[in-house]
């Protein structure tokens, strides 16, 4: 049958091929060129074959890739692909192409011809584009709702001092899950709550999972059942909606009249406690898994109760404060600890600016969240 594709001959594949195929001797010099070739560049089957070299339909940047790179790679390693070149067409306008090679050698093992295939890559380049620029509508609409969901007022309230810092990701490619939260637990500002947590992932996903987690704690928290319970129905939420998994997350509670602080940690690092009469102190009661983390269904996790001093301050934070990929978790914490005995006197705005400008790393860029009360 005519339409059998069993008989279509192989130089109608060549000649017919949906990208240019080229032949040229051992010195570049063109031998053979498809009819897809001689439409990439506008020349005529008879001016492509006059021994013209392939080098010279290049623009003078790829001519000298060509001969610096190209050859010599491919004479080493049989065959290269996906080289991004330009072709100078008959017009003088330039294609960029993709371009693969491989080599054919003779029988004393001597290079006796090349063979390219060359692919107009504008479809290419313009799906790319098309494909960052909705990357960087993601990163934005990501970002817009993660400022959207950390801003608002902070708790108020005589003898009460209160701060925030949440620094993104200075890398600027993707919106991390590093979120915060602080508000009166009851109308009658007695009860402050606070919450750091951690969602894994980046991007749009993690800012609406953070989302999700923060209202949910929110709600939680709202009904008075304290730190261990709000960190036990929340992990059911997360088993419930498959959303959330593997979270980290403090949640604390301060009584302002009665200056007792309850808190729950579900694998976050542990808070740290700043006393007017002791060193820093880092809270490592009341610790369990992270969300959805568990393998014994045991739904029960611990909390732990203290009563602070006059002049007490509790530091929530994430890791990206205390973890560099070149150093011992371990001592990220003695830093931690060591700078803020020497500024616990000050303010917590200066404190938090000392925190952050000091130990975040420019070179190990991470999202940093702090969460800082103290009760005068």
């Amino acid at each position: 049958m005519a339409d059998d594709a069993s008989d279509v001959s192989l130089d109608d594949l060549f000649e017919n091929a949906p990208c240019g195929y080229v032949a040229t001797d051992a010195r570049g010099r063109i031998v053979r060129a498809n009819r897809r070739f001689g439409q990439l560049t506008g020349l005529t089957g008879g001016e492509l074959q006059d021994r013209r070299r392939l080098q010279t339909l290049l623009s003078p940047g790829g001519r000298i890739y060509y001969e610096t790179h190209l050859v010599p790679l491919l004479r080493l390693r049989g065959s290269v692909d996906e080289i991004a070149l330009e072709l100078v067409r008959r017009d003088g306008s330039r294609l960029p192409v993709l371009v693969n090679a491989s080599t054919l050698v003779s029988g004393d093992g001597q290079l006796s011809a090349m063979r390219f295939t060359i692919f107009a890559a504008q479809d290419r380049r313009r799906y790319e584009q098309e494909l960052l620029n909705a990357q960087r509508h993601e990163h934005a609409v990501a970002l817009e709702l993660q400022q959207s969901l950390l801003a608002g007022a902070l708790p108020s309230r005589a003898g009460l001092e209160l701060d925030v810092s949440y620094q993104a990701s200075e890398a600027g490619v993707d919106v991390g899950g590093d979120w915060y939260d602080t508000f009166w637990r009851d109308d009658d500002q007695r009860i402050l709550a606070l919450a750091v947590g951690d969602v894994v992932g980046r991007g749009l996903h993690a800012a609406t999972t953070m989302g999700q987690l923060r209202s949910a704690a929110r709600s939680l928290a709202g009904t008075g059942i304290g730190p261990a319970r709000v960190l036990a129905e929340l992990e059911r939420f997360v088993r419930r909606h498959g959303v959330g998994q593997m979270t980290t997350l403090v949640y604390a509670e301060i009584d302002v009249d009665s200056r007792s602080l309850t808190y729950a940690c579900a694998g976050h690092p542990p808070p740290l406690l700043v006393s007017p009469v002791a060193p820093p102190v880092f809270l490592w009661d009341g610790r369990s898994m992270p969300l959805d983390a568990r393998m014994d269904g045991d739904d029960q996790r611990p909390q732990a109760r203290l009563t602070l001093v006059p002049g007490s301050a509790v530091l929530l934070y994430t890791d990206g404060l205390i973890e560099r990929r070149r150093r011992p978790t371990e001592s990220g914490y003695d830093v931690l600890r060591s700078l803020i005995e020497h500024t616990a006197v000050e303010s917590i705005p200066h404190v938090i600016r000392v925190l952050t400008n000091t130990l975040r790393d420019p070179d190990d860029p991470d999202d940093v969240c702090l969460l800082m009360a103290r009760l005068r």
